[in-house]
């Protein structure tokens, strides 16, 4: 039986895909720490403050993460490259990189400032917070030229297993934006420690404070990513022109497009979602707010793993090493679920404790306590889905995964939320419901997919 479980699961892979996994895990454990922080801050300064930062959360991930869409066409060109062993395209790849960098970056500046008095009222965002919610949402779209570098220069350094540059740049972010955050949010005020009182400079700028301090950490990210990458032996652009390169841009954005759309149509989709939680009252947004938060510190490992999925599916196609694919995704999946239902535990036991470090507000502790321990419960099954989407990544194939996460969206969770919400009266606990519903069945749909053996462009099945 040993000698079974042996062949099934390839024990030697552990150290390779925690190698790459864990310097991820680490920063996005410092980003969610830093979020922590930052939400606690500013919902120091009262409900209506929380509601202001969160209330366009949602159009952030969705700017966010089409940019991330094009990384993941550069992770999957480089990652090929790499595996094979062909340096010289995956430097070529990266001076085609830096264009896009300049074009999204630039892009993403001028549409958001412009639409910054807007994205409020889309949002339904109540009108007395509006105004402070667009001021917040104008500063924090600034860098967003250095924020596009971070995105799309830390997914190439990871396609070629360098996980650990993007994780010191992150960390060194997270620290300067939580330094920041507290000389900018609060007053001069004094502070006892133990016998000695000692008065701390501050700005009082409250919100904007934040949004200040998070600005200038992107800033300072983007220069120090981008300084790296210019210093990488291997996908250095050093030397490379910046003329488009349709060799490299074609199969990129093959790859990127699908993607590209899928994370703009399930972020608008989040943004649809939150513009209706916004709409049901102040105590579900801050609620909703508060509790994606917390929510996201218990995703870590999950996609952790994903990026060493995307990063060891593609090192193995170019390769062309058919059965070290097999074992990778066998042993993927299998630490994933047992990371999920531990961290999924975690969460279900320690829901309240979590949210009353963000609120003093019993309505939305309880609310947001009873949302966390809904979804809990379903994270191991979404755990195997985001194993076998960044498996699909990393391999260049991202048109599956776009179509069953907008018939999620937009099947499930949208048109459910609308339901229950807009028709029906339901409040928060309806909409994140149909959530979970949207999860379960994109396990449904990536496990079909899987079992079919339509993931590996290896096997002789079409995909």
């Amino acid at each position: 039986m040993q000698t079974q479980l042996t062949k099934k699961f390839k024990w030697s892979l552990l150290p390779v895909i925690f190698t790459l996994a864990w310097p991820t895990m680490l920063e996005q454990l410092m980003q969610t720490a830093v979020q922590y922080i930052d939400t606690a801050m500013v919902g120091s300064l009262g409900t209506e403050a929380t509601a202001a930062v969160g209330a366009t959360s949602t159009v952030n991930w969705l700017i966010g993460s089409s940019i991330s869409a094009l990384g993941v066409g550069f992770l999957s060109f480089i990652a090929q490259a790499y595996g094979a062993g062909d340096k010289q395209r995956a430097s070529r790849t990266a001076s085609q990189a830096v264009l896009a960098v300049l074009v999204t970056g630039i892009l993403f500046t001028i549409l958001p400032l412009a639409l910054s008095g807007l994205v409020p009222k889309w949002m339904q965002v109540d009108p007395s917070i509006q105004e402070l919610s667009s001021t917040y949402f104008f500063i924090l779209y600034t860098p967003m030229l250095a924020r596009a570098a971070s995105i799309i220069f830390g997914t190439m350094l990871r396609a070629v297993g360098d996980t650990k540059t993007p994780m010191r740049v992150g960390i060194w972010v997270n620290l300067i934006n939580v330094v920041l955050n507290f000389f900018l949010i609060y007053p001069t005020r004094t502070v006892s420690i133990f016998a000695f009182s000692l008065t701390v400079p501050g700005a009082g700028w409250g919100v904007v404070g934040a949004a200040v301090a998070s600005a200038i950490a992107f800033a300072i990210g983007g220069i120090a990513i981008t300084a790296a990458l210019w210093k990488h032996p291997v996908i250095s652009p050093k030397g490379q022109s910046l003329k488009p390169d349709l060799q490299v841009l074609r199969p990129c954005l093959k790859v990127a497009i699908p993607n590209m759309f899928q994370r703009f149509g399930t972020s608008l989709g989040y943004v649809v979602f939150a513009a209706m939680i916004n709409s049901t009252g102040e105590i579900s947004t801050a609620a909703h707010t508060i509790a994606n938060t917390v929510e996201s510190a218990f995703y870590i490992p999950g996609y952790g793993m994903q990026t060493a999925a995307a990063t060891l599916a593609g090192n193995a196609l170019g390769a062309k090493d058919k059965q070290r694919m097999k074992d990778l995704a066998r042993m993927l999946m299998l630490i994933e679920v047992c990371l999920m239902i531990i961290s999924g535990g975690l969460l279900f036991t320690f829901a309240p404790v979590m949210m009353g470090l963000f609120s003093k507000d019993a309505q939305v502790i309880a609310l947001g306590s009873t949302v966390l321990r809904m979804v809990a419960v379903s994270e191991p099954f979404y755990g195997i889905s985001i194993i076998i989407e960044g498996m699909l990544q990393g391999v260049g194939k991202t048109m599956t995964p776009f179509v069953y996460n907008i018939i999620g969206m937009w099947g499930i969770r949208i048109v459910g939320t609308f339901i229950c919400t807009q028709l029906l009266g339901y409040g928060l606990v309806s909409a994140w419901a149909c959530m979970i519903g949207h999860n379960l069945l994109l396990f449904c749909l990536f496990v079909i997919h899987y079992l079919r053996g339509k993931w590996n462009p290896m096997n002789r099945l079409s995909a």
